[in-house]
């Protein structure tokens, strides 16, 4: 065999051996980001699922019945008597 056939063979397995090392870095950092994307998925669920619960809650608390009881216990409001009420004209 001929130096030269020595020297492609050599540049041949280094290649050979640089290139699987990349096959398994690049399954290595797949799977790695697969991982975080699938916990990012699970947080993005967690979230929509508390999202959904403050609308109900904003919902509920938003009633006119409940605004309503707040506006006559807390802040002491009544509906104005008829002969209360003014109207303005422009």
């Amino acid at each position: 065999m001929s130096p030269a056939m020595k020297v492609a063979m050599i540049a041949l397995w280094a290649s050979l051996f640089a290139s699987a090392l990349a096959v398994v870095w690049s399954r290595h950092e797949t799977r790695t980001l697969f991982v975080e994307l699938q916990s990012l998925h699970a947080d993005r669920d967690a979230l929509e699922i508390e999202w959904g619960q403050l609308k109900l809650e904003q919902s509920a608390w938003a009633t006119h019945g409940r605004v309503e009881q707040t506006a006559r216990g807390s802040l002491r409001m009544v509906i104005p008597r008829p002969n209360e009420v003014r109207i303005v004209t422009p």
